[in-house]
């Protein structure tokens, strides 16, 4: 019986692992038996981490809200709770880089959550438009009205549309044929099945 010899075999495998390996420390990127434990500790952290960055996320883009926020004197809860009740639906990502390119349009959300919160703006669904009023400086005679527009949501009314039933009469017989005739109403003595059929289908 022939020899078989795995030297080839277990050099691709050793070869394959350690090309994974790259990069690592010391003997993690040069003993096999170091790179291939570090790789399995290495995928296991990595499959950890990909859920946990979406929470890291998640924490700094509420942390940097909470302190546009605290500017604006509101708490970050309260601001939630007041864009929810106004209907305003913008994710916490895009809150986050509001509050630090424009503050301005931040405050404004702010005006909104307040009003919503109160009760004075009613949900998004049912305004066309809000006006809001900035004050520019110190001055309070220097005012700027500005015109919010708050998108309808447009209500897609499905169209029923009432179908015809179609019966194919040529797959019936003539007892049944003469049935459904005479519950239309319509007399078909002497008649062959095709004429029946006709006289159904008129």
């Amino acid at each position: 019986m022939a020899r078989v010899r795995s030297g080839a075999v277990t050099k691709a495998r050793h070869k394959k692992v350690l090309k994974e390996a790259k990069g690592y420390f010391g003997s993690k990127h040069r003993l096999y038996k170091t790179a291939k434990e570090q790789l399995m500790n290495s995928g296991q952290y990595a499959f950890r981490d990909r859920k946990q960055k979406k929470r890291d996320f998640r924490k700094l883009w509420i942390t940097r809200i909470n302190a546009a926020c605290r500017q604006n004197d509101i708490s970050y809860s309260r601001f939630i709770e007041g864009l929810t009740k106004a209907g305003v639906e913008v994710n916490r990502k895009m809150l986050s880089e509001i509050a630090i390119d424009d503050p301005k349009a931040f405050s404004e959300l702010v005006k909104v959550a307040k009003d919503g919160k109160a009760g004075k703006v009613q949900r998004a669904s049912e305004v066309s438009g809000r006006e809001v009023t900035i004050e520019k400086g110190k001055d309070s005679s220097k005012k700027e009205t500005k015109k919010v527009e708050v998108k309808k949501e447009e209500k897609k009314e499905e169209k029923k549309e009432v179908k015809k039933e179609t019966v194919d009469y040529s797959k019936m017989t003539v007892a049944e044929l003469k049935e459904v005739a005479s519950k239309k109403k319509i007399s078909v003595t002497g008649m062959k099945k095709a004429e029946i059929i006709a006289a159904l289908e008129k």
